[in-house]
């Protein structure tokens, strides 16, 4: 046999000493090749856990899909109470009634200065008292730390925007709403309310009040429907479900303190 086109021997064994036997080698190397590149590239892929793969017969793809609905029925509920507890009791700025009280929730600082959301809070409780259909604003909002201040900047703004100081109190821990609405009725006194916030947090407030022993009714002033306020409605569907856990468990704010008489106070001084 010729030795430049050996190939098979008769052992049946591959000769690579002809021209045939040296293609057959480089084509066994590029098949090992290959086969190593695709089982290290099986190896770097990330393994998906068990809970993530889709089951692999027919029934247990319908129980998945099952639990699936169950768990989106279930984080809707707390949305849906929200929204049965407060029908009727909340609307826009010309159908807020009259009450004694007015509470502003804070929604943050920019500089020091009320954020725009906050900033349409607080214009719409000065159109209230102008009109004669509030007398007292609670302020409540955040002042944990020494370089933050909602309440302080919210009376700030209220004064100059017409609102006498006198006649507006500032609750320094308002942490969150359900703080701020069991502050409002056991450290301040307050048993009616309108509330004011954007119409995303406005049900949870009322529901929340509600909750705490405080009579009221929700005021959802305008915003621009910008990032915030996407994001402020996507988190309202989370924060639905603290509501829930504060009105059946009812816990003591962060921070409760003295019965305080600063509404009872504004609500004796003359106008």
């Amino acid at each position: 046999m010729d030795r430049m086109d050996a190939g098979r021997t008769d052992t049946g064994r591959t000769d690579f000493t002809g021209w045939a036997g040296l293609r057959g080698l480089a084509a066994a190397c590029r098949e090992r090749l290959v086969a190593f590149r695709e089982r290290l590239a099986r190896s770097r892929r990330p393994r998906r856990p068990a809970w993530l793969r889709l089951p692999r017969t027919r029934k247990g793809r319908r129980r998945a899909v099952q639990g699936a609905m169950t768990l989106c029925v279930l984080a809707l509920l707390p949305a849906t109470w929200l929204f049965v507890t407060t029908d009727g009791k909340t609307g826009s700025l010309a159908d807020a009634p009259r009450a004694r009280v007015a509470m502003v929730f804070g929604a943050g600082l920019w500089e020091g200065e009320p954020s725009p959301y906050l900033a349409h809070r607080l214009d719409a409780a000065a159109e209230l008292y102008r009109a004669g259909r509030i007398e007292v604003v609670l302020v409540t909002g955040d002042n944990s730390r020494e370089d933050y201040d909602e309440p302080d900047a919210m009376r700030a703004y209220l004064k100059k925007h017409g609102v006498p100081d006198r006649r507006i109190v500032s609750d320094y821990a308002g942490f969150d709403t359900w703080d701020s609405c069991v502050r409002a009725k056991k450290i301040f006194g307050v048993d009616r309310a309108v509330l004011i916030s954007q119409g995303f947090h406005i049900r949870r407030a009322v529901a929340l009040c509600d909750a705490a022993g405080v009579s009221s009714y929700g005021v959802g002033v305008d915003a621009v429907h910008d990032a915030t306020w996407y994001y402020g409605g996507a988190r309202e569907v989370f924060a639905a479900g603290k509501a829930a856990l504060d009105a059946v468990f009812r816990p003591d704010p962060r921070f409760l303190g003295a019965r305080e008489r600063g509404v009872e106070q504004a609500l004796a001084s003359r106008r």
